[in-house]
C-alpha cells in the first residue's frame, strides 16, 4: 500500500490533464470510426430499393474495407513512431 492511499490515486485520475486526454482520446476514435464508416459505406453498399439489409457481396466488400483501414493506419502509425524517434 502506498503513502498516499486510495485517496491520492482517486485524485490523480480526476486530474484535469487526465481528463483532456481521455477526451481527446475519445475524439481521435471517434474520428477515426466516422472515417472508416464514411468510407466503407461510399465503396461496399449498395442496397436494393425496398431493401434494408446488406448483401453478402456488401458484408464482405466492409469486412475487407475496415481490416485494410486498419492494417493502412497501422502501418502509417508505425512510420510516424520511427519518424519520430
Amino acid at each position: 500500500m502506498s503513502y498516499f492511499g486510495k485517496g491520492a490515486q482517486q485524485q490523480q485520475a480526476i486530474n484535469p490533464q487526465n481528463i483532456a486526454l481521455a477526451e481527446q482520446e475519445l475524439e481521435m476514435v471517434t474520428d477515426l470510426f466516422n472515417r472508416i464508416v464514411d468510407s466503407c459505406q461510399s465503396k461496399c453498399v449498395k442496397l436494393d430499393a425496398g431493401s434494408g439489409d446488406l448483401s453478402a457481396q456488401d458484408q464482405t466488400c466492409i469486412d475487407n474495407c475496415v481490416a485494410k483501414f486498419f492494417e493502412t493506419n497501422s502501418k502509417v502509425g508505425e512510420k510516424m513512431q520511427k519518424m519520430g524517434q
